[in-house]
């Protein structure tokens, strides 16, 4: 009987490859363990960055908005002032008519000076409706793009929620899988 069957040779060696995995698997477990738990920090970690910059780009949306109403309140005055000018030009080309039909040089001289004051007010109301005009667009793009982070934000945040989720799953498996249960 010293010599060993191949049934048992074999059951023997079966037995070792499965100490041998059995015992690597309990190190492992415990590297997968805290593994898992790094994971589950990281993402928590991860979700409340993802809050933050969702409150941030909420009130980046909201100082846009703030910004286009006022812009659309200077585009307003400035198109009311362009107006007046307007009507300025009109009364002074007018005035300037009956002062030439008079002959009196220093109502002409008087006329004509403003006149050209409400020309260069005209010109200068017309360049600031133009740069606020310009502001509302900028704005306008500004709100866009914090509407694209908001939404690009929250889909992060759900990726997240997401891997806590799994993450937490990994975790009671692993720690269960280590118990032995």
């Amino acid at each position: 009987m010293k010599r060993l069957s191949r049934w048992t040779v074999g059951t023997m060696w079966i037995s070792a490859v499965c100490a041998g995995v059995g015992l690597f698997a309990l190190t492992a477990s415990a590297q997968d363990v805290r593994q898992d738990v790094r994971d589950l920090r990281q993402d928590r970690q991860d979700v409340r960055q993802d809050t933050r910059d969702i409150r941030q780009d909420r009130r980046d949306i909201s100082n846009d908005t703030k910004d286009i109403r006022q812009d659309r309140r200077d585009v307003s005055g400035d198109t009311r002032d362009i107006r007046q000018d307007r009507r300025d030009i009109v009364t002074d080309r007018q005035n300037l008519r009956n002062a030439e039909k008079s002959g009196d040089q220093n109502a002409i001289k008087a006329d004509r000076q403003d006149l050209r004051n409400d020309r260069r007010d005209l010109r200068s109301d017309v360049k600031d409706r133009r740069s606020d005009v310009r502001d509302l667009h900028a704005d306008k793009q500004d709100r866009r793009q914090d509407v694209h982070d908001l939404n690009h934000d929250r889909q992060d945040r759900r990726a997240d929620r997401r891997d806590i989720r799994q993450d937490r799953r990994d975790l009671h498996r692993d720690v269960s899988a280590r118990r032995g249960r």
